[in-house]
């Protein structure tokens, strides 16, 4: 066992996935906290509150930035997060007389939730892929078994004779939906975060909202008004990438327990026993059931992060760190194993 199994040496080959994982590296988030430090100069130059000469000297430092990543580390532990040492670094990076203009009318939260934000914005394109690829196989799955026999169960009881399209219909529709709410989220949910101190941009005057706009197109996000306390829209995606698992999991019980019976299935593959060698373990189906309800159990602490106590939280904005990367592995993982477990039915249903 490990303190994070999604990123372990061998066990992320069971429940990881790297392409995920890489927008949570240290790496993405520093090119994300620069990106945003680079796009905010270059919105206040746009409306002349820093000159332009700053947000060009900010812009090329950022490229020849190199972080102390252990003073970051020392920092992160006396600050609370990594943003005050960060622009610190940068700030002696871009030297004189440019230096004070970096991270103007910006708050830690800013950098922060805005560069989430920008690596969340890779991930539905991403998420949309897999889930389009589960639906074209299944729909495959349908042509060629659709029309066989499968015991219909209600309750785990035999109930009556259904079809194995009736089945793979109750697999489909669910992942279908879910694209759907990925791309409405994709179009409305990635905002921008700038509100400064207390989220009235205090030190921008009237500008902060054309600074603001400014900043989002440069971003690419969804311009929208600070939502520092407000966590509904990491709530959403969370539900998103819960009900993804969720349905894999169903999908994943379902095909466990056909290969339970054997009758009624065929697959290709599976998982070797160290002490029955002539097993064949559904291992992809039974990881999709324990990656559903890890996600479920991890929706109930994201919930409690919704609960920002005032202007802005500490306690409740960490939770998020903790729980909010692994529920997006989790899904990606079970789109993963949800495509290998699909590609291994030889046979569904009964002539």
């Amino acid at each position: 066992m490990t303190v994070s199994p999604f990123d372990h040496p061998y066990l992320s080959g069971l429940v990881g996935d790297a392409e995920v994982a890489g927008l949570f590296s240290m790496a993405a988030e520093l090119e994300a906290m620069l990106a945003f430090e680079v796009a905010l100069a270059k919105a206040q130059a746009d409306q002349g509150v820093i000159p332009a000469a700053a947000a060009d000297a900010i812009a090329a430092a950022a490229h020849r930035f190199a972080p102390d990543v252990a003073s970051l580390r020392e920092a992160t532990a006396r600050d609370g997060v990594v943003v005050p040492d960060f622009v610190r670094q940068l700030r002696t990076v871009i030297g004189e007389p440019h230096g004070k203009h970096l991270h103007f009318g910006a708050t830690s939260q800013d950098v922060v939730d805005s560069g989430l934000m920008l690596r969340l914005s890779r991930l539905p394109p991403v998420l949309e892929t897999r889930l389009g690829a589960l639906v074209t196989t299944l729909g495959g799955l349908s042509s060629a078994f659709g029309a066989r026999s499968l015991m219909g169960r209600t309750r785990m009881q035999a109930a009556i004779p259904i079809t194995a399209a009736d089945r793979i219909t109750a697999w489909r529709s669910p992942l279908e939906r879910q694209a759907e709410r990925l791309q409405t989220f994709a179009g409305s949910g990635l905002a921008v975060q700038f509100g400064g101190a207390a989220g009235t941009l205090e030190k921008l005057g009237g500008k902060g909202p054309a600074v603001r706009a400014v900043l989002a197109r440069e971003l690419g996000l969804v311009d929208a008004p600070q939502w520092h306390s407000q966590r509904d829209r990491i709530g959403e995606l969370a539900g998103i990438f819960a009900a993804i698992t969720g349905s894999l999991g169903k999908i994943g019980q379902d095909i466990a327990l056909l290969a339970d019976r054997g009758a009624e299935i065929a697959l290709a593959g599976g998982g070797a026993s160290s002490a029955m060698p002539h097993k064949q373990n559904p291992v992809a189906a039974e990881v999709l059931v324990t990656l559903a309800r890890f996600n479920a159990a991890q929706l109930g602490g994201l919930a409690q992060a919704a609960v920002h106590e005032q202007e802005r939280s500490g306690a409740a904005w960490t939770l998020e760190w903790l729980i909010l990367p692994q529920m997006a592995v989790a899904c990606g993982a079970s789109l993963r194993l949800g495509a290998e477990l699909l590609a291994s039915i030889r046979r569904l249903g009964s002539e």
